[in-house]
């Protein structure tokens, strides 16, 4: 088993892509801190993989519970290798010009709390325990970190700016944590939300049609359940195979970028909101 006695912390490790990682995890032999802000998520999780996890939670976006949640994983399994900085939010590729002024601001300042900063605290969090391991941080980017039409313009942003932390953080925490990246595709069974500033909590990514978009989107003509991605996360916490590897994010999305994600839209949303000139 490739991560035999590690221990690692998941942000959003209660459902979709998260979980996955938990559940490999586990099965390649380590030990797993799950950082989620759904109890309820989290007992599910505990009831199916036992005492080989735990549960805290919090909100990512406070510095206090991210330090708890390194706490109690410590106190729990003994020492931190691994810090998962996976929790995130979409926008549903909603538009700029379609956003009203006062809607925007908020729903800047929602996403970039929980996909940026979430992200920075968790690091800035785990690293006492990741410097004593010398361990790793992985962070979740998407292929809207390289290409346009993954998302909206709030939410490229905010996936680009991870790929530019994970780098920096890798210059910063150079030679004794390494961080790295993997940038998914479209994921069957993701349970990634909306933002509540856009009205769109209650809509989760798994209500989209994705083996449908994605057979037609992608180079290998088919989605990719969570589980497929899980792997990824295994080689870079894997001491043996990546000891080479900080500062890199991992394209792992199916090939997105070899076709193109969609068409633009040839400024027909600006004619109709402005009109011809």
């Amino acid at each position: 088993m490739k991560l035999q006695d590690q221990v690692a912390l998941v942000t959003g490790g209660g459902s979709g892509l998260g979980r996955a990682i938990v559940e490999r995890y586990v099965g390649e032999g380590a030990r797993v801190a799950i950082f989620d802000r759904s109890q309820e998520r989290i007992d599910e999780v505990v009831k199916e993989l036992g005492d080989r996890v735990i549960g805290i939670v919090g909100d990512v976006r406070e510095m206090d519970d991210n330090r708890r949640a390194v706490a109690e994983c410590v106190r729990a399994f003994g020492k931190l290798d691994t810090l998962v900085g996976n929790a995130g939010v979409w926008d549903w590729s909603k538009s700029l010009v379609s956003t009203e002024d006062d809607a925007l601001v908020a729903a800047f300042d929602e996403m970039f709390a929980i996909n940026v900063k979430g992200y920075v605290l968790a690091a800035k969090a785990a690293l006492p325990e990741l410097y004593k391991s010398r361990g790793q941080m992985i962070f979740t980017a998407s292929n809207a970190s390289f290409y346009p039409g993954g998302g909206g313009v709030i939410y490229t942003a905010t996936k680009h700016a991870v790929v530019g932390m994970i780098k920096q953080m890798a210059h910063e925490f150079a030679p004794h944590v390494r961080v790295n990246g993997v940038a998914p595709g479209g994921i069957v069974g993701s349970n990634l939300a909306g933002i509540g500033a856009l009205g769109q909590a209650g809509h989760k990514f798994s209500e989209l049609p994705l083996n449908d978009l994605m057979k037609q989107m992608l180079p290998l003509e088919r989605a990719f359940h969570a589980r497929e991605y899980a792997g990824a996360y295994v080689f870079f916490a894997d001491r043996r195979d990546n000891q080479p590897a900080t500062g890199s994010v991992l394209n792992f999305d199916g090939g997105i970028g070899m076709r193109g994600f969609t068409s633009p839209n040839m400024g027909g949303e600006l004619v109709e909101a402005f009109g011809s000139v």
